[in-house]
């Protein structure tokens, strides 16, 4: 039985197929006293569900869940302190492989005092990606990106018998090899499941899928409705070890979305023109979430085009819920039956499926863009902002 001391009376059973879960019911925490959070933003539903699962009277207290219901009232401005824990860590090579010797050390030292060093692995899931350390040696041949890989293999030698050795050692840790992909898109295609379970106490314990990740662009997991975002290397092994990330109940600005893209018009056209509208906004520091009818005609990749975008337009994370979009991405990406069944199910559960028709959540502020008005765009010549038409490009150039 999960260890949360569920004030608000919301622990609930929810039956898939052959499996059962058990999960923390927003509706029934709404019933018991967290009045109207049916009308947060998807993305601060995610995080009330975060509190309201690790509720421990400590680091999580029943005040700071029902400051999550005051955010309706206050809508970010209060500045709440939350301890927020992901579901897992997503790391690249550069910054994983110095938390891997970390974990080392520290057997090494439990092991010098008497102890048992199989004590020692990450508490939540990790997964490292290597990608950053790769070279471009050879190009232009059938043969280059095996060989790439290879030369990789022969450089990092060392690194990759110390690797392999966590893998087998450390509970919670995996490695994704040289040559699979960049580590968000690895987290997109393969890793992310938008619906995490573990066992606990006997039981199956089901919860949104959320993580920190050691990437800027981590952010672009965001498009498959799973809450994530880039952290320090420091912040992210404090996650890998059970420790929670401190934050500050953050503003969340929707940004609603009308009609569909014009023939011709790419997703690059449509990250820059949302970039350029949300730097002239000033998203800093905030969430942002999409919603509206122009959700519908939008494709995943698209969606995660925008989400790895937040960097640039300088939000926290720029987040989709979960959709019958979600769903066919998880189908065609061969994610399990099952998996996607749950997703599909959990998500109507709680209140976190996003379809036309349904009511607006209450956000910040928000501002709104007819998909119909993008227009082929190039990039501005320093930032991506700095977005120009492609019609105005030869005069432009000419001034």
């Amino acid at each position: 039985m999960s260890n949360s001391l569920d004030s608000f009376q919301c622990r609930r059973t929810l039956t898939v197929g052959d499996a059962e879960y058990t999960y923390f019911d927003l509706r029934e925490a709404e019933k018991n006293g967290l009045s109207g959070v049916s009308r947060l933003p998807f993305s601060m539903k995610v995080l009330l569900e975060n509190l309201l699962r690790n509720e421990d009277g400590r680091s999580v207290t029943k005040e700071a869940i029902a400051a999550v219901a005051a955010w309706l009232t206050d809508r970010g401005s209060a500045g709440v302190e939350i301890a927020y824990r992901p579901a897992r860590v997503l790391m690249q090579d550069f910054t994983g492989v110095p938390a891997v010797v970390d974990l080392a050390a520290m057997r090494d030292g439990i092991a010098s005092l008497g102890g048992d060093p199989q004590k020692i692995n990450p508490l939540v899931p990790v997964d490292l990606v290597i990608d950053h350390s790769v070279i471009v040696d050879e190009f232009g041949t059938p043969m280059a990106f095996a060989r790439n890989v290879e030369l990789e293999y022969q450089r990092n030698e060392e690194r990759y018998k110390f690797l392999k050795w966590g893998q087998q050692a450390f509970r919670n840790f995996r490695v994704v090899p040289p040559g699979t992909g960049i580590c968000h898109q690895v987290n997109l295609e393969y890793l992310g499941q938008v619906v995490w379970t573990k066992e606990e106490d006997g039981e199956t314990v089901a919860y949104p899928d959320t993580c920190v990740g050691t990437d800027s662009h981590t952010t672009m997991i965001n498009g498959l409705g799973v809450l994530g975002w880039g952290v320090g290397g420091i912040e992210a092994e404090a996650a890998m070890l059970g420790q929670p990330v401190s934050m500050l109940l953050p503003e969340v600005i929707g940004f609603r979305l009308t009609g569909r893209l014009k023939e011709g018009v790419t997703a690059t056209d449509l990250v820059l023109t949302v970039t350029q509208m949300l730097r002239k906004k000033g998203v800093v520091g905030k969430f942002v979430e999409f919603f509206g009818p122009g959700l519908s005609s939008m494709s995943l990749a698209d969606r995660a085009t925008i989400g790895n975008m937040a960097p640039e337009y300088g939000a926290t994370c720029g987040f989709f819920p979960v959709d019958s979009e979600t769903v066919r991405y998880l189908t065609m990406s061969s994610r399990a039956p099952e998996r996607i069944a749950l997703v599909e199910a959990y998500s109507k559960a709680q209140g976190m499926w996003r379809e036309d028709g349904i009511e607006d959540p209450v956000f910040t502020d928000t501002l709104e863009l007819d998909l119909g008005d993008v227009v082929p765009s190039m990039a501005g010549p320093k930032r991506p902002e700095g977005r120009a038409p492609l019609e105005d490009i030869a005069a432009n150039f000419a001034k």
